[in-house]
């Protein structure tokens, strides 16, 4: 039985560690605003319980990122049906838009001061890893269709993270070997990689730009190619062969719901190559996704800028 101070029999007691100080010390986690607007996710692509999944894992490293976070699910080609478990982004956006207003009106009926609100109702940041052209106008004819202020965010990448991730995507398939503590190659079985991606010639630049700093880890030549332009990686892989590259790997730029099915498997016959898996649920996606909606509201979030 214990004393008020302390357990009995003299059992040691576990006292907090001593906090570091100085530069080494970790910083404080960063904490949502009270009344922030709220990050509504969109997920492009048709909507199945494997996106949503998906969707919510990342929401989900979201919120540990930023506590505090409102964090919603929207679906670009959802359900305007109330209680659909695929809402669609436009009614997201107009629930939030709804929500933010009858608690300022309870606020008020209770008898409290509830200052104008200022800002926007909600930021969309879109699941994409580059700038898809054609779905980021229907991202924005969404906040159009619905009743909220909301700004749209800009993608994931391209940024180092999403580099890492295809890395280890890379070497989960066997494609690429990784130094267990940091991800440095030690040795690679492929020796040219195409990072493959879809949305038009600005998403293979973007593609590019993390395929460079993909190149930089695995010191193998990295091109990009578009998985929705007929031949562009059948033609990348001859120009890599080309060059001396003799066992080729495919790194898709996706993280997985805005590619059509079967894009992939028509792309690696073409280049008669081997590919990873797309970047799904990589926990870095969690902490971009934070970065941007914070980016989009000026908010300094230390923890999502690792």
């Amino acid at each position: 039985m214990s004393s008020p101070t302390g357990p009995a029999n003299g059992l040691p007691v576990r006292m907090p560690r001593p906090r570091p100080a100085g530069r080494h010390r970790r910083p404080e986690p960063a904490v949502a605003p009270e009344g922030a607007p709220a990050l509504v996710l969109a997920v492009p692509g048709a909507p199945s319980a494997a996106s949503r999944g998906l969707a919510e894992e990342i929401v989900s490293i979201g919120r540990s990122e930023l506590p505090g976070l409102d964090a919603r699910i929207g679906f670009l080609e959802g359900d305007d049906t109330e209680g659909s478990e695929f809402p669609a982004l436009s009614r997201v956006l107009t629930s939030v838009a709804t929500e933010r207003i009858a608690r300022a009106e309870f606020a008020r009926a209770a008898g409290h001061e509830v200052p104008a609100p200022t800002g926007p109702d909600a930021v969309v940041v879109p699941l994409l890893a580059g700038p898809d052209a054609d779905l980021l106008r229907r991202m924005r004819q969404a906040v159009m269709d619905s009743s909220a202020a909301a700004e749209l965010a800009e993608v994931l990448g391209p940024h180092p993270l999403l580099a890492e991730g295809l890395h280890v995507r890379l070497s989960e398939a066997g494609l690429a070997r990784a130094d267990r503590a940091r991800l440095f190659t030690v040795t690679t079985a492929a020796d040219g990689i195409i990072v493959a991606t879809t949305g038009g010639e600005e998403a293979v630049q973007a593609a590019a730009v993390t395929g460079m700093l993909l190149a930089a880890r695995l010191a193998v030549p990295v091109k990009a190619a578009a998985l929705d332009q007929e031949g562009s990686v059948a033609a990348v892989a001859e120009q890599l062969r080309s060059e001396g590259s003799t066992q080729l790997a495919l790194a898709p730029y996706l993280i997985g719901p805005e590619a059509a099915e079967g894009l992939l498997d028509t792309a690696c016959k073409e280049a008669d190559c081997a590919a990873a898996e797309v970047l799904g649920a990589y926990s870095a996606l969690g902490k971009l996704v934070v970065t941007q909606y914070s980016a989009a509201l000026g908010i300094t979030q230390g923890a999502a800028a690792h």
